[in-house]
């Protein structure tokens, strides 16, 4: 279920109290009067399940309410009512298909920002991820993979194709290039500083590494890992289940293969250099066109559900 707590202007509550009403899937409505004062109106209170909730924004926002007043949407991970239960059986589909297209803008919007702190994880994950190639040590490859937090701007340029929403391709593509051109970059001069205290050596990068070497040989399985890991990291977003980003942040080598392009540049080894950019283009590539495609499956198999489930219930009297 979902909590929505609403400030609307007087003038609009009655309006608002009909769209709530007839919308399937809400329960526990309640409307105080006259309660906020920035800015000033009515608060209204309402639990919806999560299966009827973007369609209830929507409307929401049809009606101005987000500009007028305020819609605040949180998760409740427990509620104890038979109202809210035939919410939820009354809702089409299931809860866990449903996808609220508002949130997911909104959670993409602000993963997809070229800001200090997403230069700073993604450039630690790379220096981490080029002590790993160096090393051939695949703790710190997975290690560096858990930290990268590449995947917020390729799920931004995913959702924003959908939504066709061309201002946030140009933001998620700006922080996916210009955070991995920065990031190189600090991993080429860390990888310079190293080899100044000894730490790193141009033998290391031409060595046999078993472990770690097929970072810089993509094939057609680096597609369709990525391709996989795509779908997932989409699901998980989708259906609030950002557990498995781990998981898809591990199985993808976007940041071991920058890090091992930056590696190889610094020692001017440029077939590590060519090999490890082809290798993170196809993981991006994947993951971008498996991304876009789930949305778009998902969208249309949403909207069959809607056309198919029951129709608005008749609006209740309004209790105060």
């Amino acid at each position: 279920m979902l909590h929505l707590r609403l400030i609307v202007p007087a003038d609009r509550t009655e309006e608002v109290l009909r769209l709530l009403e007839r919308t399937v899937g809400t329960a526990h409505l309640a409307v105080l009067s006259g309660a906020a004062r920035s800015p000033a109106g009515d608060v209204v209170l309402c639990d919806v399940a999560r299966e009827a909730g973007d369609e209830l924004i929507g409307g929401l926002r049809e009606l101005g309410i987000d500009k007028s007043g305020s819609i605040t949407v949180e998760n409740m991970d427990l509620t104890l009512s038979a109202h809210a239960d035939k919410a939820e059986k009354d809702a089409p589909g299931e809860g866990a298909d449903a996808v609220l297209w508002e949130e997911l803008s909104e959670v993409t919007h602000e993963e997809s920002t070229f800001s200090v702190t997403y230069v700073a994880f993604l450039s630690v994950a790379t220096m981490l991820a080029a002590c790993g190639v160096m090393l051939d040590n695949a703790i710190l490859i997975v290690g560096a993979m858990a930290v990268g937090p590449e995947f917020g701007p390729l799920a931004g340029i995913s959702t924003a194709l959908v939504q066709r929403a061309p201002r946030l391709v140009a933001r998620s593509l700006w922080a996916l290039i210009g955070g991995f051109a920065v990031a190189m970059v600090v991993t080429a001069g860390f990888a310079w500083l190293l080899d100044a205290f000894g730490l790193f050596d141009e033998g290391m990068v031409s060595a046999d590494r078993p472990n770690t070497g097929f970072i810089w040989h993509p094939d057609w399985m680096s597609f369709v890992v990525a391709l996989l890991a795509g779908i997932a990291g989409t699901l998980s977003l989708t259906s609030a289940k950002s557990g498995a980003l781990i998981g898809v942040a591990i199985s993808v080598t976007t940041v071991p293969a920058a890090a091992n392009a930056a590696v190889a540049f610094s020692y001017q080894d440029l077939q590590q250099t060519w090999g490890s950019t082809a290798q993170l283009l196809a993981n991006l590539g994947g993951i971008v066109v498996a991304g876009t495609l789930t949305l778009l499956l998902q969208k249309a198999l949403w909207a069959a559900q809607r056309r198919t489930g029951p129709a608005a219930r008749p609006s209740p009297s309004t209790v105060r």
